[in-house]
């Protein structure tokens, strides 16, 4: 049956995988990014032409309340509701917290965690009203064994796997499910600040001998949405035996 899946950060990495993953199961998709409006048309319409399927774009910051009210709104017009979450939202920051400026804080924690709670806050009614919806959350190995020179990351992460297991015992009962992602390291521009050495140093690391590909991401991410109505309130970690 077709659903309704809406994808935070869909404009590249992660999130552009997930989305195309989707689409190519034939769900109607709403996709947002923070900026790059341009990429994210781009693929809506490699994704409408491809896979014959509908697909809403949104740009904004997505931990803003107000942005997210709004983009509700325009789903309720057009398709009632969403029927999977999928928060991927994130963005890193590298360096020592004593550099770090509170300005600097905030905007993470805007867009890593406080995306998570404004776009399940406006997704969940209509899932309870409907006794069924899938609510997951992109997180990190960083939010279960930290980081050093990534505290603020990693404490967002460790903020989105609480989030998880919290939400998932308060929406049981209406039959919805939240899980989160615990990803390792993944192939992405996120990760293009390692030099070739550095890369090869935390290849080496990894039992598995590689980085994570986003497909791979995409891949579980649907597996958890069509997956057993008891799974929920897991923070499932794919980083290739690394943690």
């Amino acid at each position: 049956m077709k659903k309704t899946v809406l994808v935070t950060g869909a404009s590249r990495g992660i999130g552009r995988a997930i989305a195309e993953a989707f689409a190519r199961e034939g769900h109607r998709l709403v996709i947002t990014c923070s900026h790059s409006e341009a990429e994210l048309s781009a693929f809506a319409q490699t994704l409408r032409k491809e896979y014959r399927t509908d697909v809403l774009t949104s740009v904004g910051n997505a931990g803003d309340d107000t942005y997210a009210g709004e983009l509700y709104e325009r789903i309720r017009s057009r398709f009632h509701g969403v029927d999977i979450l999928i928060n991927n939202a994130g963005i890193s920051h590298i360096g020592l917290l004593s550099d770090m400026t509170i300005d600097e804080w905030n905007h993470i924690v805007t867009a890593n965690l406080t995306s998570v709670f404004t776009m399940s806050r406006h997704a969940i009614p209509w899932m309870v009203h409907q006794k069924r919806g899938k609510i997951i959350n992109i997180s990190s190995v960083w939010g279960i064994t930290g980081a050093s020179c990534e505290v603020a990351y990693s404490a967002c992460k460790g903020g989105v796997n609480a989030f998880t297991k919290a939400l998932a015992k308060e929406l049981a009962p209406s039959g919805i499910q939240v899980n989160a992602i615990a990803c390792g390291v993944i192939d992405t521009q996120m990760n293009a600040c390692f030099t070739a050495e550095e890369r090869e140093a935390l290849m080496n690391e990894i039992p598995a001998g590689r980085f994570g590909q986003p497909d791979e991401a995409a891949s579980l991410a649907l597996q958890l949405a069509a997956g057993s109505e008891y799974l929920t309130g897991q923070i499932i970690t794919l980083d290739g035996g690394w943690t």
